[in-house]
């Protein structure tokens, strides 16, 4: 499965607008920073058709290691969630629901 790097988006951005790539890559790292920013506050991130970040709290537990079986207690955690946006949620599918008429008719 292909994948879209950091470098690549920073390339699309800068041919899309016309600009340098030091620019668009200036802009790029301003949004993730202050995405970043937000979430560590605690804050959610909606972003308008596209989708929600927000964090995610895990609670200290007791683990097991996996080679020996020893208990092991795992420390609390916070991690970044993203949920999908129903327009890209819609987007994604797009193609499925084309394939599916398609092989249906």
């Amino acid at each position: 499965m292909d994948r879209m790097t950091k470098t690549e988006l920073i390339e699309g951005l800068a041919n899309k607008l016309g600009m340098h790539k030091s620019e668009a890559e200036k802009a790029i790292n301003i949004i993730l920073d202050d995405i970043i920013a937000a979430l560590r506050q605690g804050e959610r991130v909606n972003i308008s058709g596209f989708g929600t970040f927000s964090v995610s709290s895990r609670r200290p537990r007791t683990g097991r290691n996996p080679k020996t079986g020893e208990s092991i207690q795992i420390s609390a955690s916070r991690s970044a969630k993203f949920k999908a946006g129903k327009q890209l949620k819609d987007s994604l599918n797009e193609d499925a629901t084309s394939a599916e008429t398609a092989t249906a008719g």
